[in-house]
C-alpha cells in the first residue's frame, strides 16, 4: 500500500500562534505510526493561505484543513483511526489557541483513481539500504 500524501491547508494568521513545522512533523509520525502505510511513501507538507474568510469574516478566525490521499485498499475503520490520531495531534497543538481565537479543523481522506495517478521515486530503496 504506498501512499499517501498528506497536505495541511492552513490559515497564514496561525503562523504566529502555533509551530506548522511542529504540527506537520506530528501528523506525519501519526500517520506513520499507525502502521497503515509503507514509510517510503509518506509524504506531509503544508501550505498557508493568505487569502480566505472563515465563519463570520472576523480576521482572527482561523482554519486548517488536512487532505489527505491514499491508494485504495484500506479499510473504512482504517481510515477512520487514521483520520482521528490526525485529529488528535491537530486538537493538542491547537489548544492554546482555541481559547483565544476561532478555529476551524476538517480531515479528508480520500481513496485516488490509480488509472491515472502515476508515480516515480527511489525512497523505498534508500530506506532498505539505511536499515
Amino acid at each position: 500500500y504506498p501512499m499517501p500524501h498528506i497536505t495541511v491547508e492552513y490559515s497564514s494568521n496561525l503562523n504566529q500562534r502555533i509551530s506548522m513545522r511542529d504540527v506537520i512533523a506530528g501528523i506525519h509520525a501519526a500517520v506513520l505510526a499507525s502502521g497503515a502505510f509503507e514509510k517510503g511513501g509518506v509524504r506531509t507538507r503544508a501550505i498557508s493561505q493568505d487569502l480566505y474568510v472563515v465563519a463570520d469574516g472576523d480576521p482572527d478566525n482561523s482554519f486548517i484543513h488536512v487532505d489527505m490521499r491514499i491508494a485504495p485498499g484500506r479499510s473504512a475503520e482504517t481510515k477512520k483511526q487514521v483520520s482521528q490520531s490526525i485529529l488528535e495531534v491537530l486538537r493538542e497543538h491547537t489548544k492554546e489557541v482555541m481559547k483565544q481565537y476561532g478555529l476551524g479543523i476538517s480531515i479528508e481522506i480520500r481513496e485516488l483513481d490509480q488509472t491515472a495517478s502515476l508515480k516515480f521515486n527511489n525512497l523505498h530503496e534508500r530506506l532498505k539500504a539505511k536499515s
